[in-house]
């Protein structure tokens, strides 16, 4: 696996990289502009996160995030295993994410998941890890590798913003779907976190509004 995308010299370094295996990429990069470096904080912080901005506003889930931390100080996998459903549905999380953070909170503490692990792991067996824990998808995985790990392999296929840009970029007649954007990506191993990067930089000039998955 390629080192962790941490800097903005390993992005630069992914992007020529990529444009060396697929040219079509330098006229996205032309148009693109800066690719930033997009990441979080990882660990069982980070994938709750990822967890509470699903089919929410960048604001809602922001606020309902900061209501989450600051009840639960310090922010543990043991103490979130002994919070109380009510109380986490006062602070705005539904039914699902709250089995979703009780299931994470589990696998931490049962050993079946390791933050520190993830980040050694191939992006497609880390990808695998999470999704077995009940209430993450395959975006909210891909998401967190991406994002919160810095893994440089990990593509979130079923982001939709992803799908758009490559449909714009590439001159597809149709957006692809989540499907159809595994073989889209295979040439652009083991960058494709970079790829998507990009892709989400192009569709921002492109569209012209921020398309940031988290």
């Amino acid at each position: 696996m390629s080192k962790l995308i941490e800097t903005d010299a390993d992005i630069k370094a992914g992007l020529k990289a990529l444009v060396k295996s697929d040219p079509r990429l330098k006229a996205v990069l032309a148009v693109a502009g800066e690719v930033p470096l997009r990441r979080r904080p990882g660990g069982i912080e980070g994938l709750m996160r990822a967890v509470i901005s699903q089919q929410l506003s960048t604001a809602s889930a922001e606020a309902i995030w900061l209501r989450l931390r600051a009840a639960y100080e310090p922010f543990h996998h043991t103490v979130l295993l002994r919070a109380r459903a009510p109380k986490l549905q006062r602070l705005g999380l539904s039914g699902a994410k709250i089995r979703t953070l009780k299931a994470v909170a589990t696998a931490v503490h049962e050993g079946h998941v390791d933050f520190d692990a993830l980040a050694k792991m191939p992006a497609d067996e880390a990808h695998a890890l999470l999704t077995a824990i009940h209430g993450i998808g395959p975006w909210t995985s891909d998401i967190y590798l991406l994002s919160c790990v810095g893994h440089p392999d990990a593509w979130p296929a079923g982001d939709l913003a992803l799908q758009e840009a490559a449909k714009l970029a590439f001159g597809l007649d149709a957006r692809p779907t989540g499907k159809e954007m595994g073989p889209l990506a295979e040439p652009w191993r083991p960058w494709r976190a970079v790829a998507a990067r990009l892709l989400w930089s192009y569709y921002r000039v492109v569209k012209k509004r921020d398309p940031v998955p988290i």
